[in-house]
């Protein structure tokens, strides 16, 4: 008989809080739970045998499993907002496995648990064979408040399982409408999610925008084949997701961004390559790790799993590490040294940090083991520090590794002199090791860029636990944990612990921009600094570029506008002073000013889109021809790089296509037509050697066959030519996007004002411009009367405008002109 466990019921054990304090060791009086929670007495759990081929089919009994026994209380499924914990779990037992998600007010000590009509699917959809795989990963935008789950299919596609039980299934994907993450705990109900365009009661869909004006609800060429869903919010707030493509050892990471203003995901730019082997690589790899943001940079670390079988390892090899300055992730990818690589990566050993088979003697064919026990994370102040665990199975030997770089170090350092641990975290300047010793919470704690590790937390006492998942915000540890005990239906409880991060009770920081970054010169910058006195109040921060003093401001949030008029590396600092008149720096971070040349085209790749049809330039890997094409993901016919050349003392670029070669533009006798033919680059035959001619009226290009006044162009039947064409004529103006990143979601002709938004509004001070869809943008705001009252230029795609009593109380019209002319208007009421 199936057990009917009904929501009050549940929700009464759920609110309990069951333990202030419970009876532990507390090694450092300062690190202390503070509170622990029970979610419910009903966790999914595989209590079974790993059996996939006689396993228990009925509703009642043990429940069997492949791959592993744990799936509530697993995967990325805790997550944060001001004072709200969301957990996902499935609700136990085996003949329930519905689809749960819990959300815990911390201030009121209340629960609202949604009930989905989804339940756990099993390994290769056979429900009574547990599948650790289907765990359920949970976003949340700070920008709209909306809450996003994916489920973790493994991989499965129209063909697997192969008895096409998925078809439709495959992936998996829940939304919710704006605004969720805060209702009332009466509101926080199934029909704040997004049922399916044309199935009643289901709130599964088949890609991340399926559902949503102007999108189909299958996109299965980028949904299929995903595994392994994690979400992370970048410091704009911005919300992202990866999964892995592919399989174990030809896979790549993919990830999205998702935009609060048009409720959309971008395409998904690609981490790695998949078939590196048909790239010019020895062998296809794919990788085991995680990317995240972490203390202000887009993060990649992993272990590489080759497909060479021949090899001492028996899976994976190796400890992989890089990173992006860029706050979207689409470039700006470094190694750990600081050397620069494009996406997707290519060469693993690009970004390849040390080798743990290197620390054990077998050099006998798969005999090294590097699973399980492997993790990495960045302190606040960039020590980066990396575990992993080596066995060597011929001689019985397993070492636990602890590889570091201490901020400021040009290389890592490995120790061997380390406990081991199955993760590491970071808050502020110190790392955690957090996990369960004799099956209760133990934590251990060292300072960024050291390898000494004290324990700081052992529970001695009190319930025991299976597993769990942590997750850390502002200095809080939330242990989301299930119960040990028998049964396929434990209890599950939530733990919050107080790391006990002590900052300076008087301090300050920059927060924008951003160490590393780089700005056009004559550009505004905005830079902003957060000051704090705890035991008494700011005056004003100033602000210094390159040592010298520059200008202040007295109110909060602390911001001045900046323009650099030189090329060149430049550092900034932020001094605070307190009523006292005592002063505090901030850390010192350095950006760089650059002058652009608009036709130095050299160094990058590029996507041709013609201004008037809005279609791209594509070459064929086996002919001459050339296509006018829509943009297709990951598709390398449509990228293009240019290569410098000379002929008769004159500078010229071939233009060089990623599958082929050199681009041609025939003569009359072959009809004026573009080629895209075998010839290598550079080359300096007449007809293959282009003048770029940059229009800074519209930042378009026009690219013309050497000096002959013909220029490269997309007639009305949708071929390309090259043409005697007059500037006017937008079929030969080009606009050139950057490879590794997607093209704009909007129509470049229509004027979208979604792409633009500014909030709060109405607003009583400051207020914040956002940019979706592209980076760079002219501001100005007027008043009634038309006079100019603000101007800056924008860089990156948020802006916080300050009042300073420039703004009085009233309506003001803001434009906006971005990076190809567009132009979108908005209306602002200041109270």
């Amino acid at each position: 008989m199936k057990k009917n466990y009904p929501l009050k019921k549940m929700l009464h054990g759920q609110i309990l809080l069951v333990l202030l304090v419970v009876s532990s060791t507390i090694l450092n009086a300062q690190v202390v739970l503070e509170n622990e929670i029970k979610i419910t007495d009903f966790g999914l759990h595989f209590d079974g045998s790993r059996n996939r081929s006689n396993p228990n089919t009925s509703e009642s009994g043990q429940y069997d499993y492949w791959f592993g026994n744990n799936i509530s209380a697993h995967g990325d499924c805790i997550k944060t907002y001001n004072e709200y914990v969301f957990m996902t779990w499935y609700r136990g037992g085996k003949d329930d496995r519905h689809v749960m998600l819990s959300r815990y007010n911390t201030t009121t000590g209340t629960m609202a648990t949604i009930e989905f009509p989804h339940r756990h699917t099993g390994y290769q959809n056979q429900w009574w064979i547990g599948e650790s795989h289907n765990t359920i990963g949970i976003g949340i935008s700070p920008i709209d408040q909306t809450i996003h789950l994916i489920y973790d299919m493994h991989a499965y596609s129209r063909t697997k399982p192969s008895n096409g039980s998925l078809s439709d299934d495959y992936f998996r994907y829940s939304y919710s409408v704006a605004g969720t993450l805060s209702v009332s705990d009466a509101e926080f109900t199934l029909n704040k999610f997004v049922e399916h365009p044309s199935k009643t009661g289901v709130y599964k869909h088949l890609s991340l925008n399926s559902g949503r004006l102007g999108y189909p609800e299958e996109d299965y060429s980028n949904f299929n084949g995903l595994t392994y869903p994690q979400f992370f919010v970048n410091d704009m707030g911005d919300l992202f997701m990866y999964m892995r493509e592919n399989g174990n050892n030809n896979g790549a990471y993919k990830f999205s961004k998702y935009s609060a203003s048009t409720s959309t995901w971008s395409n998904f730019t690609k981490f790695n390559v998949v078939n590196a082997k048909n790239q010019g690589e020895p062998y296809n790899w794919g990788l085991y790790g995680n990317m995240k943001y972490v203390n202000g940079k887009i993060r990649v670390g992993f272990q590489r799993r080759s497909s060479n079988n021949n090899d001492k390892y028996l899976y994976q090899n190796g400890v992989y590490y890089a990173y992006s300055d860029n706050q979207d992730g689409l470039n700006s990818w470094k190694n750990h040294q600081g050397q620069s690589f494009s996406l997707p990566l290519l060469n693993a050993d690009f970004v390849k940090v040390m080798e743990p088979g290197d620390y054990v003697p077998t050099t006998t064919k798969n005999e090294v083991y590097i699973v399980g026990d492997f993790d990495w994370t960045v302190t606040e102040n960039g020590d980066v520090h990396i575990i992993s665990k080596v066995r060597d199975t011929e001689n019985n030997i397993t070492k636990y590794l602890h590889t570091y770089k201490p901020s400021g170090a040009t290389d890592f350092i490995t120790s061997e002199d380390f406990a081991g641990a199955t993760s590491i975290y970071t808050s502020g300047d110190s790392v955690f090791i957090i996990g369960l010793k004799s099956n209760r919470v133990f934590i251990q704690k060292a300072e960024g860029g050291t390898n000494s590790f004290t324990t700081v937390y052992e529970a001695t006492t009190g319930r025991t636990f299976d597993h769990g998942r942590v997750h850390i915000n502002n200095g809080k540890l939330y242990y989301y944990l299930m119960e040990r005990g028998s049964g396929n239906a434990l209890p599950l409880y939530l733990q919050i612990i107080d790391l006990d991060i002590v900052k300076e009770p008087f301090r300050v920081s920059l927060t924008s921009p951003f160490d590393g970054d780089t700005y056009e010169v004559d550009q505004t910058i905005q830079i902003s600094a957060d000051a704090v006195d705890e035991n008494g109040s700011i005056s004003k921060v100033e602000f210094w570029v390159n040592g010298t003093y520059f200008d202040e401001d007295t109110t909060e949030p602390y911001t001045i506008d900046w323009t650099p008029s030189t090329e060149g590396a430049y550092t900034l600092q932020a001094v605070a002073y307190n009523a006292s008149n005592e002063t505090v720096n901030s850390a010192e971070i350095a950006v760089n000013a650059q002058a652009i040349n608009p036709n130095d085209l050299t160094g990058v790749e590029y996507r041709f889109k013609n201004v008037a049809t809005g279609k791209y330039l594509k070459s064929s890997s086996s002919s001459t021809d050339v296509f006018e094409s829509d943009y297709v993901e990951g598709d390398d016919a449509l990228i293009w790089t240019f290569v410098a050349t000379s002929r008769d003392g004159q500078d010229y670029y071939n233009i060089k296509s990623k599958v082929r070669e050199t681009l041609r533009g025939a003569g009359p006798g072959q009809g004026n037509a573009i080629f895209s033919t075998s010839k290598s680059a550079p080359n300096d035959d007449v007809d293959k050697i282009w003048t770029s001619h940059y229009i800074t009226t519209d930042e378009t290009y026009r690219f013309e066959v050497r000096n002959t006044g013909n220029y490269l162009y997309n007639d009305v039947g949708g071929n390309f030519i090259n043409f005697s064409a007059d500037v006017s004529d937008v079929r030969s103006k080009w606009q050139l996007e950057l490879a590794s990143s997607a093209p704009l979601s909007i129509d470049d002709n229509v004027l979208t004002s979604n792409a633009v938004m500014v909030y709060p509004n109405p607003s009583s001070g400051s207020f914040n411009i956002v940019l979706d869809g592209f980076h760079s943008a002219n501001v100005t705001i007027n008043d009634m009367l038309g006079k100019v009252v603000y101007k800056t230029t924008m860089n990156s795609n948020r802006i916080e405008v300050q009042n300073n009593s420039r703004f009085k109380s009233g309506l003001y019209l803001i434009k906006v002109v971005d990076e190809y002319q567009r132009v979108f208007h908005k209306k602002l009421v200041i109270k």
